[in-house]
């Protein structure tokens, strides 16, 4: 027997879409903003030769600099005003998740619910604006040493840069919240996701004009897209994919009256990690290979043998692409889940799962589980990132799908399309309401 939400959501359809007054101005709102997002990736920052940056940025596409301009929606390349785009919020992000599992006191915020929860945010966003004032001076450090490609260097262009590139990140990180308040939510997610799309015309037009020079036979251009096909609905089978572990409670006497004992979920994602994994590893493994471009191979000897050997395609590469990506899994998902703590929030309810003492016994249940589904999830994550290495080491191809952009994309666009229904149900239950007050009234 279908719920009452499943049956909602079975209702929808275009015409309760068009009738969705408030979500059509959060739908607008939404792209609105992103249209804003994509024009200052086009502003570029005073000072620089956009010959010479062009040419620089060629050089460097196969370093973290090409990676993090792919992300940014080539805001990077172009050097403009959005160039570090979100990722100093995300990597803020990042650090105060880790140090809630080590400090007591952001322990202790997480607890504190709402309130706890605003402080929280409040210090990532000033690791924000620290850690993009840090990139921003980095940056204009490594332009300046550039020979050709800043016109006026000095302090001037450093506090420009500084200023403009860490404004730019503050204003995204402003625009962020706001879709995520007024629009249809995911604001972070959604820059990130606009960046990476921006480039796929690019990258499909570029995979046809292989076709059409006859570098790219027919044959390999359809395998390519029924294979992106079949990676897509990979990750969305393993990124919808969970283990529910059963929850019992006991019955409960409430006056004179007793209660029968209820039942629910536990639900264990098996990708509980998301897309940090795939970011941390290619981060670190892209750290050589932008020295030794900077370096333009003037470098030590045994950095130009690393970087050789850490080549898209390279054995060496795809061993410990494959082993930071479990390694991160596993570390990531021991942070973002306790379960001695989720045993004692059960027990501390009544709560236990049935044949499973509460307590110390479940809690070593509860990570028996989430051990194996995690390495699942880790495997799943390994193959849909070494998929697209294989494409570009083995078969030369410079368009392909699949990677950390990917998983993204599509894990964004499922967030997206569930706060859609959201509203669309939300919307339902209001007429619902508004019908069955209407009927009392005549009543």
């Amino acid at each position: 027997m279908a719920s009452a939400a499943e049956q909602l959501a079975a209702s929808f359809n275009f015409s309760a879409l068009g009738k969705a007054e408030d979500l059509k101005k959060r739908i607008w709102f939404t792209l609105g903003a992103l249209i804003v997002y994509r024009l200052g990736t086009y502003i570029p920052i005073p000072g620089i030769d956009a010959a010479e940056l062009a040419r620089f940025a060629a050089q460097n596409s196969s370093g973290i600099l090409g990676w993090v301009n792919g992300l940014a929606g080539g805001a990077l390349g172009r050097m403009a005003i959005f160039a570090l785009n979100i990722m100093p919020y995300i990597s803020a992000s990042i650090i105060i998740q880790l140090l809630t599992a080590v400090s007591p006191h952001l322990e202790q915020l997480k607890k504190e619910g709402e309130q706890g929860r605003k402080k929280i945010n409040q210090y990532t966003r000033y690791g924000t604006v620290l850690l993009a004032a840090l990139q921003s001076y980095g940056i204009a450090i490594g332009l300046e040493g550039q020979p050709g490609l800043v016109t006026d260097p000095g302090f001037f262009f450093r506090a420009s840069t500084v200023i403009t590139l860490t404004g730019g990140t503050v204003f995204l990180m402003w625009l962020g919240e706001q879709i995520t308040a007024r629009g249809i939510g995911n604001g972070i997610s959604l820059i990130i996701f606009a960046g990476i799309v921006a480039g796929l015309p690019h990258g499909i037009a570029a995979m046809l004009e292989l076709g059409r020079t006859g570098q790219l036979s027919t044959f390999v251009i359809l395998g390519i897209i029924v294979m992106a096909l079949l990676v897509i609905a990979f990750i969305v089978f393993m990124e919808r994919a969970q283990r529910r572990l059963l929850i019992q409670y006991p019955k409960r006497q409430v006056g004179n009256k007793m209660f029968q004992g209820d039942s629910s979920h536990m639900p264990l994602k098996l990708n509980t990690s998301g897309v940090i994994p795939p970011i941390f590893a290619s981060s670190l493994l892209l750290l050589p290979i932008t020295v030794a471009n900077f370096t333009r191979g003037q470098g030590p000897e045994w950095l130009n043998a690393l970087t050789a050997m850490l080549g898209h395609g390279q054995p060496l590469f795809l061993v410990l692409y494959a082993a930071l990506i479990i390694f991160f899994a596993f570390f990531y998902t021991s942070i973002m889940f306790n379960p001695k703590e989720t045993a004692d929030n059960l027990k501390k309810y009544g709560g236990f799962i049935p044949g499973i003492r509460p307590g110390e016994r479940t809690a070593e249940y509860i990570d028996y589980v989430l051990t194996r589904i995690t390495l699942i999830g880790a495997l799943y994550l390994t193959l849909v990132c070494l998929l697209p290495e294989f494409l570009v080491g083995y078969t030369g191809v410079p368009f392909y799908f699949g990677g950390t952009s990917l998983l993204i994309v599509v894990s964004v666009t499922m967030d997206t399309v569930a706060q859609v229904q959201g509203h669309l149900m939300a919307q339902q239950y209001e007429g619902l309401v508004k019908r069955a007050k209407l009927r009392g009234s005549r009543r």
